[in-house]
């Protein structure tokens, strides 16, 4: 049976289905926060990682119960808590790019170019206006790539250009993710700071962005947005589909358009108070409108 999925949380629980017993090298835990329920697992050897089909290093995934497409009474809570594992994955946020991928045309594929949009980017005004008081504020910068097809360039080559002129000590990059469990799509994030493979989770894949390939810590934050329609009907049936059927079909949620402004506004404001802890979520909101 195959699996099209970006999610760690995913490939571990179906390896360990096959398996019968828990996986050598991984190590997961978890715990409630807020309305949020949080899994950490570990990859501690390539023989494991390479087994799940990812690199070693740590995945977080952020279950909402209710989904990400409404406004929650806790959003403040929420953004706290998915900035307090940004936080947990980067020691150093001193001198952060954070990277939107994806399509802004195709509403699926635009979750980084939206949430990039909701980040407040102050290296200018630290370096143009040296008479303000931003001794608090991390030095952001924000930029988005574009996909290929309409730049020329690969996303990793706009990125690792940047970092080599301007030496970050953190990348956080956002894009849409795909999963392989309908419980998971449009209701759940996942962090890495194993960096991230544009478009793998469409078989599309890109040259990866990570702490190799850009020579700093690289933190990679999305949500799923599409489920590979060949991959449902194999786990509902456990029986491999007939994919000449299914012709590689990709599903996106009906109310994708409210799922992504959600998300992108949830993600935003995690990462502008990872950034900036000493600002409030009403400062914050001001700032970027």
């Amino acid at each position: 049976m195959s699996m099209r999925t970006d999610l760690a949380h995913e490939c571990a629980g179906h390896a360990e289905k096959l398996k019968g017993s828990p996986l050598e090298g991984l190590s997961r835990s978890y715990f409630k926060k807020s309305s949020l329920c949080i899994s950490r697992i570990s990859l501690e050897n390539e023989q494991t990682a390479e087994s799940l089909g990812k690199s070693v290093g740590n995945y977080v995934t952020v279950f909402a119960d209710k989904g990400l497409e409404s406004y929650p009474d806790d959003f403040e809570e929420r953004a706290d808590a998915v900035a307090e594992e940004i936080k947990r994955l980067s020691p150093d946020l001193s001198k952060t790019l954070v990277v939107g991928l994806g399509n802004s045309s195709i509403t699926p594929d635009s979750l980084g170019p939206a949430a990039a949009q909701g980040i407040f980017a102050t290296r200018h005004i630290k370096k143009l206006a040296p008479g303000v008081d931003t001794q608090n504020l991390a030095e952001t910068s924000v930029i988005t790539t574009g996909v290929m097809g309409q730049t020329g360039f690969e996303a990793s080559e706009i990125v690792k250009a940047m970092c080599s002129r301007h030496h970050f000590t953190s990348v956080i990059v956002i894009d849409a993710l795909a999963c392989s469990d309908p419980q998971n799509l449009a209701s759940t994030i996942q962090l890495t700071d194993t960096g991230i493979s544009p478009g793998s989770g469409v078989e599309n894949a890109r040259k990866e962005l990570n702490s190799k390939n850009l020579g700093t810590n690289v933190i990679a934050l999305g949500v799923p947005t599409v489920i590979d329609m060949e991959t449902v009907a194999e786990s509902i049936f456990e029986q491999d589909a007939p994919a000449h059927k299914l012709n590689r079909l990709m599903v996106t949620p009906r109310s994708i358009d409210t799922v992504i402004a959600r998300s992108a506004q949830l993600i935003s404001m995690a990462v502008n108070r990872a950034l900036y802890p000493s600002l409030t979520v009403e400062e914050i909101t001001a700032l970027v409108q």
